[in-house]
């Protein structure tokens, strides 16, 4: 029989592999193919902490369940995940060999331990004695000791030590290298106009013979290697333990967590390999990787400023927003208008600048935001800070499980609170995934409402390079709508479907945004069956809910034409039944594109959302998610021509065809690479709204 679903994390391990694609492209400027080896490194890295770790849980349950939830038998997918990886990771070191060449070219070269001149051998000792000596602590390794802890997210180098005169004598030892103290690169000096760079490890390898000297070793064989755990913790159900108390607890035993995947350099001595397997209990079930010397790379993405100078294009830079321009109070524009943000084309700083106006303004009452990833130092919150030290009612609903961020926003929870913000934890068995923010001012006796809804995280650091959309308004059926959310999260033990209903401007998960979206397709349906015009655009990061890719199915079989722009996990297979095949494309350029949004023709009415929600069982079902409709009609068209600007990309677009190869749209027209077009269009408006107010 046909297979009707593509497994997600086969889908997953496609896109990776458009990342790879970018890496691969010579038309990408050096330091860019650079940095997507990094992500496609991290993007792998989490890949195996998460979804490989529930596929081999999955694997020890097998039940029906599971089957239908994994769309396939998990040990069928688990080998078929071994097999594409060490694929790609073959084609990864290739790719790194040409990236290298290409680094020669400008000049900018990898030095290692064993090629350095003497100059930089005294360099390197020198920076060893002073800066990386105090954080080296070498464990030694036998059968007797049981293997020291490993942490999943360092680099290891594992060290195998010989006497010449001696053969029978090996002492086996291990190495966590500092990169996280000291960083991964160290720059060397280097003859003029050259750049030579030396990774962390080798300034190690250096001085092992100092760091043993007590054994009088005087043959050593060190390689880099790194193990990948189960990252995902099991909240217990002590009604004795509090909610942020079981976070905690859940993100300490991630140390206990099983390897998933163990990586090394397939150059390391093999007694000291065959070593590590056993004491690391791996066996053929696990994902035993070997690879080139260099491991980690998600630190590559953050690779040293050395290249020729690279002059950013004007494409890439952020604007104002035409309706901001000029103007001395955000504040005043969205309480007269609507205003749709598209990052990272427009500035980020009128969502700061909402919020600081909102600290200082005395007639601001209460501030209410969620807030799901937050920068470092992040201007967002010393603004609700601020607010707080105002007087303000301020209420932060912080998701303490957003995935690797746990620690980051357990530490902000406790800065919030000795500020006087009020802090809300969520739902339980609920992440809170919405981005939604409502001010409220009294003004004449009156309440003046107005905040925004957002599909990507409220963070001026990713708002940079995530491409995404946040509707500034003060939209009263919008904030009644936000309203009931926020009720909602004040009072978790509550039901629900008690707090948030009969929203009129807000599709919502759990409760009601897989129904409407499938309603809406019904009616595409409908006219389509009925000869009329039917059109549905949906663009996503994610397409894996059996139940909405099932309702696509009925759309294509009654003729409706569907559009879909997917950048991550796509799980539809065209079948020959369809009257018109489903059209899907996923974009993979500089920006990460980050947006969803739902359009749907609705017999010429054109509806319109823009969600912070993908179409995945977990967010329809599983979090607290919003879709926001957009009411202005200049706002839809706008958002309708960036759909189908996005749909034109023949230059970074990659079809979806049910083997899932990643060809590249190919057709007969001009150039027309998206990101670069959508700067135009929405800069053109800029421009236009400028000459007009002069």
């Amino acid at each position: 029989m046909a297979k009707k679903f593509i497994p997600r994390d086969i889908s997953w391990l496609s896109f990776n592999a458009r990342v790879l694609q970018e890496a691969a492209d010579t038309e990408v400027p050096l330091e860019q193919r650079i940095k997507f080896l990094g992500i496609f490194s991290n993007n792998l890295d989490e890949f195996f902490r998460v979804r490989v770790a529930a596929l081999k849980r999955a694997a020890e349950i097998n039940t029906k369940v599971v089957l239908g939830s994994f769309y396939e038998d998990p040990n069928i997918i688990l080998e078929q995940i071994t097999h594409i990886v060490i694929k790609q990771q073959k084609k990864f070191d290739k790719i790194w060999l040409d990236v290298q060449k290409e680094m020669a070219k400008q000049r900018v070269f990898i030095k290692t331990a064993e090629d350095l001149s003497e100059e930089q051998l005294a360099f390197v000792k020198d920076y060893f004695d002073r800066e990386v000596e105090s954080s080296i602590i070498p464990l030694l390794l036998d059968e007797v000791r049981p293997m020291p802890y490993l942490r999943d997210k360092s680099l290891y180098l594992g060290v195998a030590m010989y006497k010449k005169d001696w053969q029978y004598q090996t002492k086996f030892a291990i190495i966590e290298l500092p990169s996280s103290q000291h960083g991964r690169f160290v720059i060397l000096p280097a003859p003029k106009n050259q750049k030579h760079i030396i990774l962390i490890e080798d300034v190690v390898k250096v001085n092992l013979p100092y760091i043993f000297s007590y054994f009088g070793f005087d043959e050593f064989v060190a390689n880099t290697f790194k193990i990948t755990k189960d990252a995902e913790f099991d909240l217990d159900n002590d009604v004795n333990t509090t909610f942020v108390e079981k976070i905690t607890k859940g993100v300490k035993n991630r140390r206990k967590g099983k390897p998933t995947r163990f990586v090394f350099d397939k150059d390391m001595d093999q007694m000291l390999l065959e070593f590590l397997i056993r004491k690391l209990d791996l066996s053929k079930r696990d994902s035993i990787i070997p690879g080139q010397k260099i491991h980690n790379f998600k630190h590559f993405m953050d690779f040293p400023d050395v290249f020729r100078s690279y002059k950013k294009p004007f494409e890439r830079t952020s604007f104002e927003h035409p309706d901001l321009c000029d103007v001395e109070r955000v504040t005043d524009v969205i309480l007269k208008k609507d205003v749709l943000l598209s990052f990272p084309y427009h500035q980020f700083r009128p969502m700061i600048d909402l919020l600081r106006e909102a600290a200082m303004d005395p007639d601001v009452k209460t501030i209410k935001i969620t807030i799901y990833r937050m920068a470092t130092n992040s201007k967002i919150a010393n603004a609700l800070v601020n607010a707080a030290r105002n007087g303000k009612e301020v209420t932060v609903m912080l998701e303490l499980r957003a995935r690797f961020d746990e620690e980051h926003n357990l530490d902000w929870k406790e800065r919030f609170e000795m500020e006087g913000v009020k802090v809300l934890v969520g739902i339980p068995n609920r992440k809170v995934h919405a981005k939604l923010c409502i001010i409220k001012k009294r003004v004449d006796n009156k309440t003046i409402q107005y905040g925004f809804v957002s599909t990507g995280n409220i963070n001026e650091k990713t708002a940079r390079i995530y491409g995404d959309h946040c509707l500034m308004t003060s939209n009263k059926s919008v904030m009644a709508d936000i309203n009931k959310i926020f009720n909602a999260l004040q009072k978790p033990k509550l039901p629900l479907e008690n707090t948030i209903k009969n929203c009129k401007s807000l599709l919502t998960c759990p409760l009601d945004m897989r129904q409407q979206i499938l309603q809406f397709i019904d009616k595409e349906i409908i006219e389509a069956k009925a000869g009329r015009k039917a059109h549905v655009i949906i663009k996503i990061n994610s397409l894996s809910d059996k139940e909405c890719i099932k309702k696509l199915y009925e759309a294509a079989i009654a003729g409706v034409k569907v559009e879909l722009i997917v950048r991550g996990v796509y799980c539809a297979i065209n079948q020959k039944k369809f009257k018109e095949p489903l059209y899907g494309i996923s974009i993979v350029d500089e920006y990460l594109e980050h947006a969803r949004v739902f359009y749907f023709y609705a017999a010429g009415k054109e509806l319109t959302y823009i969600s912070s929600a993908d179409l995945m069982t977990r967010n329809l079902d599983y979090r607290i998610e919003a879709a926001v409709k957009i009411n202005n009609k200049k706002l839809k068209t706008e958002l309708k021509d960036l759909l189908q600007i996005q749909l034109k990309d023949n230059v970074k677009a990659r079809i979806f065809d049910n083997l899932q190869t990643n060809e590249y749209v190919s057709n007969k027209k001009p150039a027309f690479r998206s990101q670069l077009e959508i700067f135009s269009y929405l800069y053109a408006k800029t421009k236009k709204e400028t000459t007009e107010s002069v």
